[in-house]
């Protein structure tokens, strides 16, 4: 042949190289990939956060007579503040596990809720030395308080 590979078409009784190829395994592994790419998508859409960056919340702002709440987080406490209303700032303790307690600032966000049932918009105001992982647990806390609407800001801003 012209580039030196026997086909087996020829003389010499050598085998046809063509072969048929079974084409159900490839089929199955096809179907299971897709299922297990189906259900991640899934999965990553339920465990997402709905957070916005300030003035870019989909929910309209508040009326003036019911200020929205803020949180100020430091890496050493938890500011909560309503309009001109302040709490005593909340030290950040740690559990066993070493995530960040947040027993006293959802007992804050419930008497906030309570006092403002419909309010559901809360900004958190967050200072550069804040681990991400405090940051998600309280965006957790303020989900987990009905304030469906959370806002990240800089602390500095």
């Amino acid at each position: 042949m012209a580039g030196g590979m026997d086909l087996g078409t020829g003389r010499g009784g050598k085998k046809p190289l063509d072969t048929t190829i079974n084409l159900v395994p490839f089929i199955d592994l096809m179907a299971v990939t897709i299922v297990f790419l189906i259900m991640t998508a899934v999965w990553t859409q339920l465990g997402r956060l709905n957070v916005s960056q300030e003035g870019s919340s989909p929910e309209p702002p508040a009326s003036p007579s019911t200020p929205a709440p803020s949180i100020l987080i430091s890496d050493t406490a938890l500011t909560l503040s309503v309009g001109g209303l302040r709490f005593d700032p909340i030290p950040l303790t740690r559990d066993g596990q070493g995530r960040v307690d947040l027993a006293k600032l959802l007992e804050h966000l419930g008497r906030v809720k309570t006092e403002q049932p419909e309010q559901g918009a809360i900004t958190l105001r967050t200072e550069d030395d804040v681990a991400y992982e405090d940051l998600v647990r309280v965006i957790d806390a303020c989900v987990g308080a009905s304030f469906s609407s959370v806002s990240v800001t800089p602390a500095s801003g």
